[in-house]
C-alpha cells in the first residue's frame, strides 16, 4: 500500500500554455513520440461541444451536455474551465486528473495561460509549467499566414489574443523561446527530465 502511495506521489503534472502558432504542440508530440520513458498522457477534458467524425467519449473528450457542465463547475469539480463559445465549454475534471496520476502516468496539460496558471496553482510544486514563446509577434504572424489554415480576420485575432497571452509568461516556471524547433524540443526536454528525476 504505501508503495502504491508513493508511486502516485511520484507523478507529475505538466503544464504547457503558448499563444497559437508557437508551435506547443508540435514539441509536445515531439516529446511523447521521442521520449516514452517520461511516460507523459494527455489529461482527457471535458467537452460540451457533440463528438466529431470518429471521436470517443472518454479517449479524445467525455462527451456531455451543457447543463451537465454547469451542474459540474457549480460543484467545484473542475481544475479549469472555460466557455468558447456560449454553451461550448471545455474544462479538466479534478478526479480525471487523480485518477490518472493514481496509474502511474505523468499527466499532460495543453491549455491557454489562465488554466494553466489556474492548474499551477492548485498542485503547486507537483507541477511544472512552461510557456512556449514565438521570438516575436511578427514571426508568430508569418508562421500563422504560412500555415494556410485561417483567414486574415482569424490571423489579426489571434494576433491580439496573442499579444495579451505573452503579459502571462512570466507566471510560468520556465519560458522557452522557439526560435529554433530543434533547440526549442531539446530545451524543453530537459527542463521536463529534470523535473521527473526522482
Amino acid at each position: 500500500m504505501e508503495t502504491e502511495k508513493t508511486n502516485e506521489q511520484s507523478r507529475r503534472i505538466i503544464i504547457f500554455s503558448a499563444p497559437s502558432g508557437s508551435g506547443k504542440s508540435t514539441i509536445i508530440n515531439w516529446l511523447r513520440e521521442e521520449h516514452p520513458e517520461l511516460c507523459l498522457y494527455f489529461s482527457v477534458s471535458c467537452t460540451s461541444r457533440p463528438p466529431r467524425g470518429a471521436e470517443q467519449d472518454g479517449v479524445e473528450y467525455f462527451f456531455i451536455s451543457p447543463e451537465e457542465f454547469r451542474q459540474r463547475i457549480a460543484e467545484g469539480e473542475f481544475l479549469e474551465y472555460e466557455e468558447v463559445y456560449p454553451d461550448r465549454f471545455y474544462g479538466t475534471q479534478k478526479a480525471q486528473v487523480e485518477r490518472q496520476l493514481e496509474e502511474g502516468h505523468n499527466v499532460v496539460f495543453d491549455v491557454d495561460v489562465k488554466g494553466g496558471c489556474n492548474i499551477k496553482e492548485y498542485y503547486g510544486p507537483r507541477a511544472l509549467s512552461i510557456f512556449i514563446q514565438p521570438p516575436s509577434v511578427e514571426e508568430l504572424r508569418r508562421r500563422l499566414v504560412n500555415r494556410g489554415t485561417d483567414t486574415p480576420e482569424v490571423i489579426e485575432s489571434r494576433l491580439a489574443k496573442a499579444e495579451y497571452e505573452l503579459t502571462f509568461a512570466s507566471r510560468f516556471d520556465h519560458v522557452v523561446v522557439n526560435d529554433d524547433l530543434a533547440e526549442a524540443e531539446a530545451r524543453t526536454y530537459e527542463l521536463v527530465r529534470q523535473f521527473l528525476e526522482p
